[in-house]
């Protein structure tokens, strides 16, 4: 039955390679229509692996996958999904504009929607340049656009920021950003913590293939299950001795100067007034607001200090449907894209 509320759909997803490797092991997880959704996790989490499967280029071994409440390939389907995964690939002699007037082609779209979405990326004034003399940003930009030709009601991008300038990164992410005000459904994989978190409704994180956080920002960063209070106090070491003697202060660290202190917020008036009992002077008092880059660490943090995901790599199956020509149709959408 088809669920038009949801753009994607993941019911027990996992994707084994042969030799053993799960680079995806039982994923669910739904992104309502018009969302705009991160998705993070480490280097060889399964992002990229999932990604391909929305799109098609890589068959699940086992589960449920919807896309705009069809299977990935159904008819109907390849219209409404633009995509960039990894690397944007194009023909090098050809121009920008040409290359995207190829692609429009291939995914029946007017020719005049290549200027639009060049206008789009910022790319309008090097239209006529030939793609091999494109900076990596550059590149990235076109891919963007490639996926944008369409107009789709899903956009999926991998790493779209990856070799920007600050300006071209503020750039795209206002593009997404008016997507996302336009309804349009996004979902973006980024290293780029910041970005992500002013850019999305909601983040999904998933590390050795399994969602280990879905939320808001700042439910990601109270999943930490710690709270710390930053205190600007003199002197600093009677200060110290003074927290440390209070049985729900948990622990007492001096960073820069300053105290950073690991309680219950609700006990700030407690503490400052204890201290100022104690002859300290508190010059500033207040809850320590965590970055979201904190909390990613601390969710995919693995046992004995091991960085997970550093070791282990997302194989291509030999199998696997090849990725297609620039802007060519495939069975589930028109993908920009190299092959990994």
């Amino acid at each position: 039955m088809r669920n038009d509320r949801f753009a994607i759909e993941l019911a027990g997803v996992t994707k084994r390679y042969p030799g053993g490797v799960t680079a995806v092991d039982g994923l669910d997880l739904r992104v309502p229509a018009g969302e705009v959704l991160g998705f993070l996790g480490p280097n060889g989490a399964g992002k990229t692996t999932t990604m391909r499967m929305l799109v098609g280029l890589v068959r699940p071994t086992s589960g449920r996958i919807r896309v705009l409440g069809l299977p990935p390939g159904a008819p109907g389907q390849l219209a409404r999904v633009g995509a960039l995964i990894e690397s944007p690939t194009f023909y090098p002699h050809l121009s920008g504009l040409d290359n995207l007037r190829l692609a429009a082609r291939y995914a029946g779209a007017p020719d005049s929607a290549a200027e639009r979405v060049l206008a789009e990326v910022g790319l309008a004034g090097r239209a006529g340049s030939a793609f091999r003399t494109y900076s990596l940003g550059m590149k990235q930009r076109l891919g963007v656009a490639a996926a944008l030709l369409k107009e789709p009601d899903l956009l999926i991008l991998d790493e779209p920021t990856n070799g920007l300038d600050p300006a071209g990164v503020s750039e795209i992410r206002d593009l997404l950003r008016s997507l996302g005000q336009q309804g349009r459904t996004v979902l973006l994989s980024s290293h780029v913590l910041g970005e992500v978190e002013q850019i999305c409704d909601r983040i999904a994180v998933i590390d050795h293939g399994r969602l280990v956080a879905d939320g808001s920002p700042d439910d990601l960063r109270e999943a930490l299950g710690r709270a710390v209070l930053l205190i600007d106090a003199d002197p600093v070491d009677a200060a110290v001795a003074r927290l440390r003697e209070h049985d729900r202060v948990r622990a007492v660290e001096v960073v820069d100067g300053r105290l950073r202190v690991t309680t219950d917020p609700a006990l700030a008036a407690e503490l400052n007034r204890r201290l100022v009992e104690a002859g300290v002077d508190v010059r500033e008092l207040r809850p320590l607001r965590h970055s979201l880059e904190e909390a990613f660490l601390e969710l995919t943090a693995a046992p004995g200090g091991r960085s997970p995901g550093r070791d282990r790599a997302e194989p291509a199956e030999p199998d696997e449907p090849a990725p297609p020509e620039p802007g060519e149709r495939h069975e589930s959408a028109t993908v920009t894209g190299g092959a990994r």
